[in-house]
């Protein structure tokens, strides 16, 4: 619900916005063949389309924010970046989130820092669980559901991931292309885990079981 108030108010202000151009510029060339929108019969505007939802993923990186429309893929996760270097990330929200409910441990950060999730932390409770729930603990029916959410008010194509685990089956991927079609989606990206030995995201940062390291804040 949230998401679709959000990406209406955005789509009709872009809309908005284009019909003020339409005026001082006139509309787009092929204004009287358009069949997209039937307001365009009555309003005059200067783009046939204005919205979209671009991959964020390194974008989001440098920027240090958040990746759009996305889950957290993961709460501790390494990037392999295509000049081969290796970047680990963690995530700062989760910490101070930690910090303030006095549960930054360094047990409880080792294991985040080695799994990438909190739903084998036996110390946390279920709602802390909930809030920082990652991509891979989202339903495939979710992650369409919320691309769907978000495309309802988008004159173009959503770029959204559904993230599944490295147990699914050929037919769990047939069923999320079919499903995304019938919510209306325009296009759909499906990941299983695991399913390449050199993939882009990989859960955790320490795969040294034995060794001891700090949650890096920063």
């Amino acid at each position: 619900k949230t998401a679709e108030e959000v990406m209406k108010f955005i789509n009709n202000e872009a809309h908005k916005a284009s019909q003020q151009l339409a005026i001082i510029r006139g509309p787009f060339p092929n204004f009287k063949k358009n069949k997209l929108k039937p307001n365009f019969l009555k309003v005059k505007e200067r783009n046939a389309t204005l919205t979209t939802i671009a991959p964020t993923g390194s974008i989001s990186l440098i920027a240090n924010c958040s990746s759009g429309i996305e889950p957290i893929f993961g709460l501790a996760f390494s990037h392999d970046l295509v000049s081969g270097k290796k970047i680990e990330i963690s995530n700062p929200i989760l910490l101070k989130y930690l910090k303030d409910k006095n549960l930054y441990k360094k047990e409880i950060l080792n294991q985040i820092l080695k799994e990438g999730t909190l739903k084998n932390i036996k110390e946390l409770d279920k709602e802390t669980k909930k809030i920082f729930k990652t991509a891979l603990e989202i339903s495939a029916e979710n992650h369409l559901k919320m691309q769907a959410a978000f495309q309802k008010y988008t004159d173009n194509a959503v770029s959204k991931t559904v993230n599944l685990p490295n147990s699914s089956k050929i037919e769990d991927v047939k069923n999320i292309f079919l499903k995304a079609y019938e919510l209306g989606c325009k296009g759909v990206t499906v990941y299983r885990y695991g399913s390449k030995e050199n993939q882009v995201l990989f859960l955790g940062v320490n795969k040294n079981k034995d060794k001891n390291v700090c949650l890096n804040c920063s």
